[in-house]
């Protein structure tokens, strides 16, 4: 694999087989991580807080919040040019910019990068699309009336963000299937050889490219023509540095969403206590929010180690991967108590659920309003419904965590 500029990335050996030891053998892709990984990093935090596997090529894990915030914070010795575990390594040439920019840029790129986004997702702007996102969750909705049994992940917590990115980014409704194809393929398929994801992304961003050119020949009111259309330091955007943040907008803003919206429906289902005082206080549900984006943090973000070096006990070598784990975090006792009990009244929350330094999550107004304005379609409709069958709902593997089947039972 190459880039433009004919440079080469590190492709290793993929390591398959079950777990052998969490500490030294970690893999987050695996089915037992994605059903349940809260025990794991639990007893990972007791027993060895920073893990370590091979797979991957060389990986760490740390478990506790004062480890991961400091490692999210230090962009001298911690690159962000991937973001995403993978097989593969992009050269080294591809910093500060990376592949997807603003998440993939390190500084001093990432901060102009950064800002050139920050109007279309400010409070102000985010407010504006709350009718047509609370008019669509309806339009769900209504498709699911009369029925005893209904899948809330695939039936509707999957469907809102991608009307929503769609709709910003000025993308046909109709390819909503292609974009949640894009979602599995990039952000699951991890373990496919090299070739093959390579193979992926070039089928993303011939899409990607296909909407430019139509933007570019049929300019219009919406983000991607302004992507197109912007400068920075006075320049307008190289076409890679356009494709790679759409990209971005399309990944990151359709699968965390969704996962959260999914995980919320999943804890109210299974928590009859939880859904019955909001379907009473639903002055509660921003609180209540809050809480359940900190105890089921969809979200575990990658850096690579710049050098060799020591770090906290831990010989960290040269482009090891460093796992994030934001799930992780607002799950350590040293900062919350009953860390791993969901309290929708908790008042003090500072949870990581939307990242921490530089690359915090730019969009968490949008999925704010997005999981509010789920949440308050689906219990103002639905205020009795609980698991049809526990065993039936499914997880994402990987970086990005959420329900992926969710058989839910209305009205009992």
């Amino acid at each position: 694999m190459s880039t433009d500029d004919g440079s080469q990335g590190v492709a290793n050996e993929v390591i398959e087989g079950a777990v052998t030891d969490w500490a030294t053998d970690f893999d987050h892709t695996s089915e037992v991580w994605a059903a349940d990984p809260y025990p794991i990093i639990a007893e990972l935090r007791e027993r060895c807080p920073v893990a370590h596997t091979e797979r991957y090529g060389g990986a760490w894990l740390p478990t506790r919040h004062e480890d991961v915030a400091a490692i999210a914070y230090d962009t001298d010795r911690f690159s962000s040019r991937s973001i995403i575990v993978t097989n593969y390594r992009p050269p080294k040439e591809m910093a500060p910019v990376g592949g997807a920019p603003p998440i993939s840029s390190d500084p001093p790129f990432h901060h102009g990068a950064r800002r050139l986004l920050l109007p279309a997702f400010s409070p102000q702007a985010v407010a504006r699309l709350e009718p047509g996102a609370r008019a669509y969750c309806d339009e769900l909705i209504d498709a699911l009336e009369g029925r005893d049994v209904v899948d809330a992940a695939a039936e509707y917590a999957q469907h809102i963000p991608v009307r929503v990115i769609a709709d910003m980014l000025g993308f046909p409704r109709q390819d909503a299937d292609v974009f949640r194809g894009f979602v599995h393929d990039v952000l699951e398929g991890v373990n496919k050889p090299p070739e093959e994801r390579l193979e992926t992304m070039q089928g993303l961003f011939d899409y990607l490219r296909a909407q430019i050119e139509d933007h570019v020949a049929h300019p219009r009111d919406d983000l991607t023509t302004y992507l197109i259309d912007v400068q920075m330091d006075g320049e307008k955007l190289e076409p890679a540095h356009v494709g790679g943040t759409m990209a971005l907008l399309l990944l990151a803003g359709i699968d965390t969403t969704w996962s959260a919206i999914g995980s919320s429906l999943w804890h109210l289902a299974r928590t009859p206590a939880d859904r019955e005082r909001l379907v009473a206080e639903p002055g509660l549900l921003p609180t209540a929010m809050e809480e359940l984006l900190r105890a089921y943090a969809p979200v575990t973000m990658a850096r690579l180690v710049k050098e060799d070096m020591d770090w906290n006990g831990c010989p960290m070598k040269a482009d090891d991967w460093i796992l994030l784990s934001f799930p992780a975090a607002n799950r350590d006792p040293e900062l919350f108590d009953d860390a791993d009990r969901v309290v929708i009244d908790r008042e003090i929350n500072r949870h990581s659920a939307f990242g921490l330094g530089i690359h915090r999550c730019l969009g968490s107004h949008l999925a704010r309003l997005e999981l509010r304005v789920a949440l308050e379609a689906w219990l103002s409709r639905f205020p009795v419904f609980s698991l049809a069958d526990p065993d039936a709902v499914t997880w994402s593997p990987g970086q990005v965590r959420g329900p992926r089947r969710l058989p839910l039972a209305i009205g009992r």
